[in-house]
């Protein structure tokens, strides 16, 4: 029994409601926007397509072409940009390694002006960078975390978030495509906004929910964002349709 009349013990009673979900990786990020870029873009695809009345082998190859190219310059894009972000930060790295073994004493006194500029007092923060330069291992990882604000074992993977954009964006793609597989001509337009207008809704329910935010007015903003999209390119297909006569 503890002192307030129950069984729990102390670290029972303090115990954190909330665990903090790891969301530093870029593989997450980037499965996360794929969905929607890819639903958003081969719907606006699809539907200026579908408005120009093309032969529907023509509305279908250009939903598979969009489908691929998509995904393909998603996952490049992803790959590029983060493997050159996490060189930059390597580089960033290597020159504060250096500058640790070359001058320890320069880098202990960064520390001790950047606790103290936290309101850590002078002879506390001497001790707390004395300890933090103990081996040049920790020395580093708390340089990177205080000067550059990165964590030197997570610089996220390039080949994770290209992956998982190709995936991602794949799959969004998929959803107007498919109506354009299964049905031609008016009824490929039906299933089309059915099939689009789901997916934009659950695709904006989930990042409402993974954001931590409204469900429901993230679903509803993500739905109205395809429909103009949808819209625009819809009927800038049925006005080049006419004109040409297709």
């Amino acid at each position: 029994m503890t002192a307030l009349g129950t069984s729990e013990a102390p670290n029972e009673l303090h115990a954190p409601a909330y665990r903090h979900r790891d969301i530093r990786g870029g593989g997450a990020r980037a499965a996360v926007f794929g969905v929607s870029d890819g639903l958003v873009s081969n719907a606006s695809l699809v539907f200026g397509m579908e408005g120009a009345h093309p032969a529907a082998v023509a509305v279908r190859l250009a939903g598979i072409a969009g489908l691929l190219g998509g995904a393909l310059s998603m996952a490049a894009g992803e790959l590029i940009s983060m493997r050159a972000q996490a060189e930059l930060l390597e580089r960033e790295l290597d020159v504060e390694r250096t500058e640790i073994a070359s001058h320890p004493e320069g880098e202990r006194q960064e520390l001790v002006m950047i606790y103290e500029r936290r309101g850590v007092t002078a002879e506390l923060a001497q001790v707390l960078a004395s300890e933090m330069m103990a081996t040049p291992e920790r020395a580093l990882d708390t340089h990177a975390r205080e000067e550059l604000g990165i964590d030197p074992g997570e610089l996220g993977s390039p080949v994770s978030a290209a992956v998982a954009s190709f995936a991602s964006f794949a799959l969004g793609a998929l959803v107007p495509l498919s109506a354009v597989l299964l049905a031609t001509g008016g009824a490929a337009v039906a299933f089309a906004v059915l099939f689009s207008t789901t997916a934009a809704a659950a695709v904006g329910a989930a990042l409402g929910i993974f954001t931590g935010r409204s469900w429901w007015r993230s679903a509803t903003r993500q739905v109205g964002v395809c429909a103009a999209a949808a819209a625009v390119t819809f009927g800038l297909g049925t006005a080049l349709g006419h004109v040409h006569g297709l």
